[in-house]
Parts: structure tokens; C-alpha cells; sequence
């Protein structure tokens, strides 16, 4: 059973102003609103980047 003290309130709606949580800007797309995420901040990060190859296997796992 859920206890009614241990669920919090759900707001009737959005803040009037909703920043991303990313770059700080005020946010005015609805959808941008409710993941409070900017448009641009939703992309994946391009810095970060993803190299093919072999990896070492976890220790203490074996491959029998």
C-alpha cells in the first residue's frame, strides 16, 4: 500500500520560469519546459567521444 505522507505533491503546473538545467537559460518551448532541457543542451555532448576496441574484462570474471 502506498502511504498518502510519503508522496509528494504534484504541482498544478510548470513554474513561470523554467531554466535548463544544463546552461542556465529561461526556457520557452513547452516540451523544452517539461524536460527542462534547451533544445540545443538535449543533443549528445560532442566532447565526449566513443573509441572501438578491445576491453579489458571486468576482475574477478572469467570467460571459461
Amino acid at each position: 500500500m502506498s502511504d498518502p505522507a510519503l508522496i509528494p505533491p504534484i504541482p498544478a503546473r510548470l513554474p513561470a520560469e523554467v531554466r535548463c538545467l544544463r546552461c542556465g537559460r529561461p526556457l520557452h518551448d513547452p516540451e523544452s519546459r517539461m524536460l527542462r532541457l534547451g533544445r540545443e543542451c538535449r543533443r549528445p555532448d560532442p566532447s565526449v567521444r566513443v573509441l572501438p576496441g578491445d576491453q579489458d574484462p571486468l576482475p574477478g570474471l572469467t570467460t571459461d
